[in-house]
């Protein structure tokens, strides 16, 4: 282990204390100094310019150098607690300074002392005063110059993410613990990349985050962590790309499958589906396995490209397997899938594995797919159970990626002896994302939608600025309902209990607005629209209840469905 690496793995009571290093992993989890360090500032405060006495402006903050003058510690009226009053001048007024319960600062804030103080002026009684200031205190035998102070006045203050347990300032302090004994770290990154970039080494950029001088060297710092981790990540990805070209896979080729299914279409692939599966062929047909993404809007083909390189693997004795975020995308997927095959289902005999089957069912749908008899496999997370094995798995279908994490895509990719993979996604990525990303998978686009399909549009409709335009949404919703058609109406959350996990984070987090809910829009849209027929599905609901729900939606017995992010996909 380096001595970057060991100084980085440091448990924090060792360096911060047992009682601050047990506050800090509770409230943000990490109970190393590496994991500390990387609590970087959300934004930087400023103390605010020099400001004389005779002229402080109210509710404003203001930097002031003065000298204390009075210092009385009191008990405060009617409650417990004491009340410590400094009062200090600077030769054209005076300034009260307050703090409550903190009478031990009067130990260090004695008469004749002087210092600069910052803080927020309030009034009380008249009399102007900064409750609870910052300051830093002058040796008694310092001169300190206006530029001096000025500097002071000017040095950004890194405000932290803070919980309502640890305050910014208690961040602060321990990560000043831990600066003062940073040593040199091991920089990733070559020189050579940094000069050429205009970065700073990453002892310096842990430096600046967290103990800037001026706002010129955090940003500095900021640009230098930010490319320290793309670089890092693009390092883990090529090596795991490495990794995988030594692999080996089965070449699998096109063959009567898919020549069957493609002469059985009543319509002609676009151009883009056509390029797409020439470059799906291509890496199936070598001998280390396939990792491509497609990418396409909602509607674009995207699975009838992946009904094809299932067909592939299939070929030959093999399985593929489809994966879904969620039990309605995936029994979809697989009525689907069952459809479009037409007469080629019969011989593939296509599997459905989600968490809701009845027991019996899931037992059978796992020993077809242990005995290979299941070729073409559809399901959820259930697939990723240690229970499920496969014969011969040759590929691997992820629907939606962004749902599913790159552990999850390698649990089933063990499943098989080095299958192909295919990632699908409808979520338009740039480039450069997906470069960072998803640097472990060549990635194919399709552009074009297949003809005939309406393009999409979006409109946003201010509510919180005219809540009254509510009205014309359940209008126009219900204008096309007559026109024939059926809506979506997505809710956040199934009801007002739901929680968003985020309560305890209070440091300057304006309340989130209430978020809809299934059960409060229901009967709401029910009331817009009398006599259209009008439903609901989330999560909660059982397997079979959301199969009933969706194929009568897919039936046209519904009008309008009331529902959670469950349909976000590939619905």
């Amino acid at each position: 282990m380096t001595e970057t690496a060991a100084f980085l793995d440091t448990p924090l009571p060792r360096v911060i204390g047992d009682r601050t290093a047990k506050a800090l992993t509770k409230a943000f989890g990490f109970d190393t100094v590496g994991g500390l360090l990387g609590h970087y500032p959300r934004r930087y405060a400023e103390r605010g310019e020099l400001t004389a006495l005779d002229s402080l402006p109210l509710d404003e903050s203001v930097t002031i150098v003065a000298e204390v003058v009075r210092v009385n510690n009191r008990p405060m009226n009617g409650r417990k607690g004491s009340l410590l009053e400094i009062v200090i001048s600077d030769g054209t007024g005076t300034l009260s300074l307050t703090f409550f319960n903190q009478a031990w600062r009067a130990n260090s804030l004695r008469r004749g002392v002087r210092g600069i103080f910052a803080g927020k002026v309030g009034e009380f009684r008249g009399q102007r005063q900064l409750t609870h200031p910052d300051y830093e205190l002058f040796d008694e035998d310092e001169n300190v110059s206006d530029e001096v102070a000025e500097l002071w006045a000017k040095t950004p203050i890194p405000i932290y993410p803070a919980t309502s347990t640890v305050a910014s300032w208690q961040i602060a302090k321990a990560l000043g613990v831990v600066l003062d004994v940073l040593p040199e770290l091991d920089d990733p990154v070559p020189e050579s990349v940094r000069e050429d970039r205009g970065l700073v080494s990453l002892t310096e950029a842990i430096r600046g985050i967290h103990r800037p001088t001026d706002h010129g060297e955090w940003r500095t710092a900021r640009d230098t962590l930010r490319f320290h981790e793309a670089f890092l990540v693009q390092t883990a990805l090529l090596r795991d790309r490495l990794r995988a070209a030594e692999a080996v896979s089965m070449p699998r080729t096109p063959g009567v499958l898919r020549a069957q299914f493609d002469s059985a279409l009543p319509f002609e692939l676009t151009a883009d589906q056509s390029t797409v599966g020439a470059e799906i062929d291509e890496d199936m047909a070598r001998a280390r396995p396939m990792n491509r993404l497609v990418q396409g809007e909602v509607g674009s083909g995207k699975t009838l490209v992946a009904i094809r390189a299932m067909l592939t693997a299939i070929e030959d004795g093999g399985q593929a397997a489809l994966i879904a975020p969620t039990e309605v995308l995936a029994t979809q997927h697989a009525r689907s899938i069952v459809a479009t095959l037409g007469a080629l289902a019969e011989g593939l005999n296509p599997t459905l594995l989600v968490g809701s089957l009845p027991a019996v069912q899931k037992k059978r749908a796992q020993l077809a797919v242990a005995s290979g008899s299941a070729r073409l496999v559809i399901g959820t997370h259930a697939l990723l159970a240690d229970a499920v094995t496969f014969n011969e798995l040759a590929l691997v279908v992820v629907d939606e990626q962004h749902r599913f994490g790159v552990e999850q895509r390698d649990t089933l990719k063990r499943k098989g002896n080095s299958p192909h993979v295919l990632v699908l996604t409808a979520t338009p990525i740039p480039r450069t994302v997906a470069m960072t990303v998803f640097g472990d998978l060549d990635i194919s686009t399709i552009r074009t939608l297949p003809a005939g399909r309406a393009p999409i549009t979006s409109h946003v409709v201010p509510l919180v600025d005219h809540p009254a335009w509510i009205s014309r949404v359940w209008t126009r919703l219900g204008e096309e309902i007559d026109a024939g058609r059926q809506g979506f109406v997505v809710c956040s959350a199934i009801d007002a209990t739901t929680s968003d996990g985020d309560a305890d984070l209070v440091e300057d987090i304006p309340a989130a607005a209430p978020r809809a809910s299934v059960t409060e829009i229901l009967p709401v849209v029910r009331a817009a629209l009398p006599g259209r027929r009008v439903e609901m599905i989330h999560g909660r609901l059982s397997g079979d209840e959301k199969d009933a729900t969706m194929t009568a939606f897919a039936a046209g017995e519904i009008d309008v469905l009331v529902a959670t992010t469950v349909i976000e996909v590939g619905v």
